[in-house]
């Protein structure tokens, strides 16, 4: 067998000192050969396998137009060549303007408030979710079951901080999306005195939603977001005719629904009688048409760059046309363009690989659980009986998703097509009522470079588009993986364990199943890294935000924590000798820092730290690797190193 290869050397930047800047000493080369292009408001190795997915995709859907079936109407690769070839063509897209959009407007101008909540029942079937947002999910109680879920409708700008924090940045933002608002409006026909209007009655109104929605700190507590109730009771409460909503989607027969922000519930239902007529279709305009800027002319398609790619990311300039084009069809026909993508990049050699890697993994966590000195065995029982019924869903579905109902008509417009699919999708969903769940169902798509845990389904989920170079590569040294893929296992794993997966059981339904003690001395831990994270500055004056994103930290503690040992065990009775001068313990953390390599504009290090759970890459390198002892053993760092903390201020958690 030939020798497997250690790093790339490439990657590295040798005049950092891996003592006080381990990041740059292990991603400072990628980095420096990767500068950002006009497009990106960040890069990195996610990017960079995402973008070679794209292309292996752009790749199947050139073949596929070339497929005699394309031409034939109802098959899957007519559907998406047609709906591919739609988007790609700007010409007709910009002659038709915003004529796709006028019927909508035009219903929604004849909006009354005694037909809102019909208005609303038919923007929730896949254009937008108007002041409530009515969904449907796996019922806390019994993960088998569906149960209806009334929430908070959403914000243009994302967060609540835009409308609420005045600061420069903020201001900055919010009268770009003044001037974005009054942009949509304008190219939708509106005069300025009406643009200028509903710009203004959409910046007062969001601001008033903005005040009342729960922080996004809290949605990370799903207690927080667990309030049954009598079905018939919230409909009595509610300003809107929530039943015949519902019944507009299909759905009968409901005892219980969940109201998952009860405070924002309680404000709308009283806030939305001090709005005019006129204030409340205002609303709805701009939100069906800020939902299809996409696949309207190029002047929509600028505006919103403008606003959320140069503005709030800082982007230079778009991706080009045929990135933007596959994205819709993408997702539409996601398993469908899956199955064919498994077919061409993954091999049963990798799937029988990871499955190994998997279950290492999970034994290894297992013998840290059994080790924890501040858990009590009551309450590792019951942890470990969660680890041993997780499942592990990986590169493709057994089942594939049946996408024949869907018609995409190429005499239709790209938006009428787009809206067809988008309503076909919100029924065949709300169709899954009163069926157990399927837990088999996947929650992305094979060709997607991401991976998942779900707490409800207590599953771990590695699709085939994440399982490449370098996260993934049967070529490489076994300290490579395990410091790639295996820390993002184990990543995956240890969600199970954090904040907000622990307080679901082997089952996925929220149980209190820790003693009281073992809490505390839980939330202890994770009180003091969250100081840790909340002590670093990522901008002047801006600090990370410890409590938004601790899942994501304890997650990355664990996959570090848990992949080593999984890798020590795999590998005892192998040669443990130097590669590339590197030991296998330094290849280990010269992997998992390398993976987390990229650039990144400082716009969008606002935005991220505003609105992303997980840490930004040097924090998740850096922060993360100073609690971890062995990684002192690997690089001789001592007392005085930047990358060095007393043993008593590291936190193991699991």
């Amino acid at each position: 067998m030939s020798m497997k290869h250690g790093i790339n050397l490439d990657n590295l930047d040798t005049s950092a000192d891996p003592r006080q800047d381990f990041y740059r000493y292990a991603a400072g080369g990628w980095k420096e050969r990767h500068p950002l292009k006009p497009e990106e408001a960040s890069n990195g190795i996610f990017k960079l396998l995402d973008d070679e997915a794209r292309e292996n995709t752009r790749r199947i859907f050139q073949s596929l137009a070339e497929d005699p079936d394309s031409k034939v109407r109802g098959t899957i690769a007519q559907k998406i060549s047609d709906l591919y070839s739609q988007a790609m063509d700007m010409d007709r897209r910009n002659r038709e303007g915003s004529a796709p959009i006028q019927p909508m407007i035009e219903r929604i101008e004849r909006t009354t408030r005694e037909n809102l909540s019909e208005t609303m029942a038919w923007l929730a079937l896949g254009i937008d979710n108007a002041f409530i947002n009515l969904a449907m999910g796996g019922d806390p109680r019994d993960s088998d079951v569906y149960i209806i879920h009334l929430g908070e409708t959403g914000l243009g700008l994302g967060d609540r901080d835009y409308y609420l924090v005045d600061d420069d940045n903020n201001r900055r933002i919010l009268d770009a999306y003044r001037d974005y608002i009054f942009k949509i409006m304008r190219l939708s026909g509106f005069d300025d005195a009406g643009a200028g209007r509903i710009r203004d009655n959409v910046i007062a109104i969001e601001t008033e939603f903005a005040r009342h929605k729960k922080a996004r700190e809290d949605w990370r507590d799903p207690l927080k977001s667990f309030n049954i109730r009598p079905f018939e009771e919230v409909c009595r409460e509610s300003s809107f005719d929530i039943k015949g909503i519902l019944s507009h989607l299909g759905i009968e027969g409901i005892t219980e629904i969940n109201v998952l922000s009860p405070g924002y519930n309680d404000f709308i239902n009283s806030y939305i009688h001090t709005l005019s007529e006129r204030q409340i279709k205002d609303m709805l305009l701009f939100g069906a048409i800020s939902s299809s800027t996409g696949v309207l002319s190029d002047d929509f398609a600028m505006a919103d760059f403008e606003m959320y790619g140069r503005v709030m990311s800082g982007k230079e300039d778009r991706d080009p046309l045929w990135k933007r084009a596959m994205s819709i069809p993408c997702s539409m026909f996601g398993e469908a363009v899956g199955q064919l993508y498994v077919k061409r990049h993954f091999s049963e050699e990798s799937k029988t690989y990871m499955v190994t890697l998997v279950e290492n993994l999970r034994r290894s966590l297992g013998r840290h659980i059994e080790n924890l000195s501040w858990m009590s065995p009551e309450t590792k029982a019951k942890a470990l009986e969660k680890l041993s019924t997780l499942k592990a869903k990986i590169g493709y579905p057994d089942k594939w998703k049946d996408y024949s109902e869907i018609e995409i008509d190429p005499a239709r417009s790209y938006h009428d097509n787009v809206l067809a699919a988008s309503i076909w999708y919100t029924l065949d969903n709300f169709k899954k009522f009163h069926k157990p769940v399927d837990k088999e169902e996947w929650f992305m798509f094979p060709q997607t470079v991401n991976a998942y845990y779900s707490p409800r389904n207590n599953e771990i989920c590695f699709p085939a588009g994440i399982l490449q170079p370098p996260f993934f590569d049967i070529t490489a040294d076994d300290a490579l993986n395990y410091g790639a893929i295996g820390v993002i296992i184990g990543h995956e794993l240890t969600h199970g364990f954090d904040d907000s997966g622990r307080k679901y059981d082997r089952y996925g339904n929220l149980n209190d199943w820790w003693t009281a003690e073992d809490e505390r001395k839980f939330n202890a831990l994770t009180e003091r890294l969250v100081q840790q994270f909340d002590a670093v500055e990522v901008a002047p004056g801006i600090h990370a935000n410890g409590t938004f994103t601790l899942g994501e930290n304890i997650a990355d503690q664990g996959g570090l924590r848990v992949a080593l040992t999984a890798f020590l065990d795999a590998t005892r009775d192998m040669d443990r000798r130097e590669i590339d001068g590197f030991s296998p313990l330094q290849r280990f953390y010269l992997s998992y820092g390398g993976v987390w390599a990229g650039n990144i504009r400082p716009e969008n290090i606002l935005l991220r730290t505003q609105t992303d759970p997980h840490s930004l890459a040097m924090n998740r390198v850096n922060v993360a690797l100073k609690n971890i002892t062995p990684f002192y053993e690997a690089f001789s760092v001592k007392e005085g190193d930047d990358m060095y903390i007393h043993e008593s201020e590291r936190i193991v958690i699991w």
